[in-house]
């Protein structure tokens, strides 16, 4: 055993180069892998087996999860998880170069929004939320106590934690906002330095959004946002808004509520479009990816995720709506709009596999594939291996709908 992780851990070095890429079939057929299955070349291996006796082409491999690094010498720290494995063992390399030998495609599925949960805060002091609490997203209900405190004081990030925490329903942990230029910047960055070094087939985002439409209301944010504004007014027009404003950052999007959900649409898009641009510059003919909420005019309004205009503005290669409803009847609404509102872009339909039986997932594959998707991606490789008959599941998938 330990000679096999040696030799699994040493061929991970060797693939930091350009390899050509795995050619799928005309359909991709994906599988979301998260983080869960990164944790040993055993793991890795066994994933990457399974993939390929089932009939999947297409990996998207979790190696953001949570403001760390499921890969070597990133610029985040290196995941907690993979603490018992030696610092030669690189994850993503690993799985490139065991998933191009068996000519499967690999997409590094990075979390955008999402870097800490709340539960358990980052162990490592050179974690984001450390360095730069200020730009963590802030709901409004806390808007006007977190201004008073510093943020860079344990008092900020514990009320921070402990508000999620409260209200899991709302947000899933701490997100980092696209409004802070430093924070947008080092996104762009931790993206750009993963798409120089590994040779991967596309890079998939995921929460790339906000938790909802009570986000983001962080001083940094608010501020910025304010100073938008005054720059298009003009005299007395100007300081009227100020005085009126006085000290209250909040009263900003108060005055302003249209241009305020404008605004942060935009700050997002704007992350989005240099992530685009990036990939084209050091990744050519790599894929871009994202995973979205289903219907468009909700994802754009609740969430302020306006992928449609992203996919009029050519951001994205490729559109995954997670479209996870349970019932065959909703599945089939979700993605027609989808597709409709998509207009000529590649649709990978997200199918929440976890939650359905074989027979359904089965069925919701040959619903999308007549709703003219260009592929399907299945959530998620981990929960379906992990439960029990979680391989059979695999190959029923295989057999039943890519002819194994």
């Amino acid at each position: 055993m330990a000679l096999f992780t040696a030799c699994l851990a040493a061929f991970a070095m060797l693939v930091a180069v350009a390899e050509p890429p795995a050619q799928p079939s005309s359909e991709v057929r994906a599988l979301w892998v998260a983080r869960t299955s990164l944790t040993s070349p055993e793991a890795v291996s066994e994933m990457v087996s399974a993939a390929r006796d089932a009939g999947f082409n297409t990996l998207l491999v979790q190696v953001r999860g949570r403001g760390d690094a499921y890969f070597s010498d990133g610029l985040e720290p290196r995941a907690v998880t993979l603490s018992r494995q030696p610092e030669s063992f690189d994850p993503l390399a690993l799985t490139l170069k065991l998933a191009h030998a068996r000519k499967i495609r690999v997409h590094a599925w990075v979390n955008v929004g999402l870097v800490a949960s709340a539960a358990s805060l980052p162990e490592s002091r050179d974690h984001v939320v450390y360095r730069h609490p200020e730009w963590l997203m802030v709901p409004r209900v806390l808007a006007r106590d977190m201004a008073l405190l510093d943020p860079h004081s344990l008092l900020y990030l514990e009320k921070r934690a402990r508000w999620v925490r409260a209200q899991s329903g709302d947000a899933e942990g701490l997100y980092l906002s696209p409004i802070p230029a430093g924070a947008a910047d080092r996104t762009s960055m931790v993206i750009a330095d993963l798409l120089t070094r590994y040779a991967v087939d596309g890079l998939h985002l995921d929460y790339v959004r906000y938790p909802n439409d009570e986000f983001d209301y962080s001083r940094e944010s608010l501020l910025a946002f304010r100073e938008s504004v005054l720059e298009s007014l003009q005299g007395s027009e100007r300081a009227e808004h100020e005085s009126a404003a006085g000290a209250d950052l909040t009263a900003w999007p108060r005055k302003f509520p249209q241009r305020w959900g404008d605004y942060r649409r935009e700050r997002l898009t704007q992350l989005v479009l240099r992530v685009r641009d990036s990939v084209r510059a050091r990744r050519p003919g790599a894929l871009l990816s994202a995973a979205v909420y289903p219907d468009a005019e909700e994802a754009a309004r609740a969430r302020l995720q306006d992928w449609s205009g992203w996919l009029r503005n050519r951001l994205l290669d490729v559109l995954c709506p997670m479209a996870y409803a349970t019932d065959s009847s909703e599945f089939t609404k979700q993605m027609g709009a989808v597709r409709s509102a998509a207009g000529d872009s590649p649709v990978w339909a997200g199918i929440g596999a976890y939650r359905l039986s074989t027979a359904q997932t089965i069925e919701n594959i040959r619903t999308a594939r007549r709703l003219g998707a260009a592929g399907i991606v299945l959530f998620s490789y981990d929960s379906l291996a992990g439960s029990p008959g979680g391989s059979g599941y695999l190959s029923k998938v295989g057999r039943e709908t890519f002819g194994r």
